[in-house]
């Protein structure tokens, strides 16, 4: 148990008595200390009030974890450290996801786009494109076929490709690239 003058401990002493005891209010008063320092520190990297306040969360939430693990004889500048990659964590998180969506966006829009011409009496436009896509995917070579409906199809992300394909990063990349080239072709010339 701590005593009731936990305020007077220094930030050191708190994070030993935590790795010891484990006792949660122990955070709670490193949280009533460095909340607007995270805070700042995030609005720095992620410009933006909401996402700067989950970064504090994200960040407090750690040190139940964080704090068993290392060794921390400046609070303050671990602190920072801990905040700031945090902060480029996420940031890397959701520009993955934006590039993800653009790559997706252009490349779809590459796909379904056909120089022929629909007349008014045929199936639905659309229908067929897609008919002729599916086939067209069907024609690539099983890896990039694989890659292509994994990250097109069901929307994953490129680690998670690489999680269920069991292939390296920069296959699963290559496959991706030149599966949409080849992909690219075969519907040209079907």
């Amino acid at each position: 148990m701590v005593s009731n003058r936990i305020e007077k401990y220094t930030d050191i002493e708190i994070v030993n008595l935590y790795k010891s005891n484990l006792d949660k209010k122990l955070i709670g008063e490193l949280y009533k200390r460095y909340t607007r320092f995270v805070f700042l520190i995030s609005m720095k990297y992620m410009k933006k009030e909401n996402a700067s306040q989950d970064i504090v969360m994200e960040v407090f939430e750690k040190l139940f974890t964080d704090l068993k693990k290392h060794k921390v004889t400046n609070f303050k500048s671990w602190l920072y450290s801990v905040t700031k990659n945090q902060c480029l964590l996420k940031l890397r998180k959701i520009n993955s996801e934006t590039q993800k969506k653009d790559e997706y966006k252009k490349s779809s829009k590459i796909i379904m786009e056909s120089s022929e011409n629909v007349h008014l009496s045929s199936e639905d436009p659309k229908e067929q494109k897609l008919q002729r896509l599916e086939q067209s995917i069907k024609k690539l070579d099983e890896k990039q076929r694989i890659c292509i409906e994994y990250f097109f199809l069901q929307e994953k992300s490129y680690k998670e490709v690489v999680e269920l394909t069991g292939f390296e990063l920069k296959k699963v990349k290559s496959y991706i690239q030149n599966g949409k080239r080849k992909l690219r072709l075969i519907m040209e010339n079907t």
